[in-house]
């Protein structure tokens, strides 16, 4: 079967195009293909079930005005341009999804669900708010095979324990090499710019063969660590940004921090090392008790308590020598706001400094973001 690309292709950059036709192709072969947007998805039983799984987490800031046609202007920027894309037909990975899978974290992208829903296949994952109640991984577990069920029955596949273990070892191989290449900026002096690394990390969501992106993760970092073996010299201020997600915001915000001489030594968000600290344990017999246990582990906001975000912070302040922590936060995105504060208090007991910037995906604020990173980087100086 021949299938046309939405009108807009020609406007993306030809990296994401690659991606886009291989999505194409992939529909053409009579593949399957399945749009996620956060790092709870169980991406393993996609797998599978033979699905292609694309990101469709907006990040840019043309289809946020026709998103407010429908939604209100004061959510989240990352809700409103991903439905913007789904109502222009701009992004041809959710013009071409046999399936969104969302999940119940933030309240806004649980609304929207239910909108894309009257235009497109949508399956809700109801995850625990938490990880402390007994009932809480038993929940998870039911979700797990809920929508396992619902993959066989809806899409006529089957989906054994074996080919979900299989599907599991190689995302946590694919986790390790990101793990691998994220962990080389411990090194005094970066191999790469924050910028760099960021821009590689969002590359990889147009790549869908696992061994074409292990391999390119893995290549990557065997050059990465040869630069690392050139540097003899201590480098600027080492930063962690932590926080939303921020594919719509990095350039103007670690970009301002490297045109202050400073370094994104570390990515705490769901983009970057919060989601590669654990993998799923292949030893547990039960491979949907493992799948639970590693996904409810990720600290994400929406939990609470979340413990689990709190303790990654000390063991990332001494493994990636921290001066200073920036968190980045979307606008509305009050799990991760108001955290800020706890994760401010955590900082002070440590003796890092910290400072939270709450933005969107516009440029208006670009040269106040500058400004402000400048003034706070000054406060590091010796």
């Amino acid at each position: 079967m021949s299938y046309e690309l939405p009108a807009a292709f020609e406007e993306f950059a030809a990296g994401r195009q690659s991606g886009f036709l291989r999505v194409k192709e992939r529909k053409e072969q009579g593949g399957k293909v399945a749009g996620t947007f956060c790092a709870f998805t169980p991406v393993e039983l996609l797998d599978a079930a033979g699905f292609l799984a694309a990101s469709l987490c907006g990040m840019s800031n043309e289809t946020i005005p026709i998103a407010e046609t429908e939604l209100p202007k004061n959510i989240c920027p990352l809700v409103k341009s991903s439905y913007g894309f789904y109502l222009s037909d701009k992004c041809p990975y959710t013009y071409f999804a046999d399936l969104i899978v969302g999940e119940t974290t933030c309240d806004a992208k649980k609304k929207m669900y239910e909108m894309l829903g009257k235009g497109k296949n949508v399956y809700t994952l109801h995850l625990p708010q938490g990880i402390k109640a007994p009932y809480a991984k038993e929940q998870w577990i039911s979700e797990l095979h809920r929508f396992h069920d619902y993959l066989e029955e809806a899409f006529g596949v089957t989906i054994t324990d074996d080919d979900l273990r299989k599907a599991a070892e190689r995302r946590n191989e694919f986790r390790a090499a990101r793990a691998r290449m994220l962990n080389l900026l411990s090194a005094d002096v970066p191999p790469v710019s924050g910028t760099e690394l960021y821009a590689f990390l969002d590359g990889l969501g147009f790549v869908f063969d696992l061994d074409e992106a292990i391999k390119k993760v893995n290549d990557l970092a065997d050059e990465m660590s040869k630069h690392v073996s050139d540097k003899v010299t201590p480098g600027g201020k080492r930063i962690l940004v932590t926080g939303c997600p921020i594919g719509g915001v990095y350039k103007k915000a670690v970009g301002a921090i490297e045109a202050n001489g400073a370094n994104v030594v570390c990515y705490e968000n769901c983009g970057g090392i919060k989601p590669l600290r654990n993998s799923v344990d292949l030893s547990n017999p039960d491979i949907y008790d493992a799948l639970a246990e590693y996904y409810l582990h990720i600290g994400c906001s929406v939990m609470t308590p979340n413990e689990e975000r709190l303790k990654m912070y000390p063991e990332l302040f001494k493994e990636f020598k921290v001066d200073a922590v920036l968190d980045l936060d979307l606008q509305a995105c009050h799990t991760y706001i108001i955290e800020g504060y706890t994760i401010k208090q955590l900082c002070k007991d440590y003796g890092v400094p910290y400072m939270q910037l709450e933005t969107d995906y516009s440029e208006a604020d670009a040269g106040q973001i500058s400004t402000r990173i400048a003034a706070f980087l000054e406060t590091l100086e010796d």
